[in-house]
């Protein structure tokens, strides 16, 4: 018995509003990093979903590389965090509100 693909929208549509929340309301830059890997995810469901429906592997390949940027977007970001952390103490994005420290 085959999923609907509906319900793997449906799915992607809810981690994608939970990581964009993340982002809007929290001021931690770990949480930000966490929040946009959720909806770089969602976008994979979406990717992996449409794949399996329309049946070719296209989607499976787009998934894959948004996994290396993820992967990557998560790199640099925890050096940014980490010299934010130097910096300020804290992980706080509010409080680097310059770029020069």
């Amino acid at each position: 018995m085959a999923v609907p693909v509906e319900y793997y929208m449906v799915l992607s549509a809810a981690v994608f509003c939970i990581g964009l929340f993340g982002i809007l309301t929290r001021r931690n830059a770990l949480m930000f990093l966490m929040s946009v890997e959720l909806m770089l995810n969602a976008a994979n469901i979406n990717f992996v979903a449409f794949s399996f429906y329309h049946g070719n592997l296209t989607g499976q390949v787009f998934s894959l590389f948004t996994m290396a940027l993820a992967a990557a977007e998560v790199a640099v970001g925890i050096g940014i965090i980490l010299v934010l952390y130097r910096n300020f103490s804290d992980v706080d994005v509010t409080k680097a509100t310059t770029l020069r420290w």
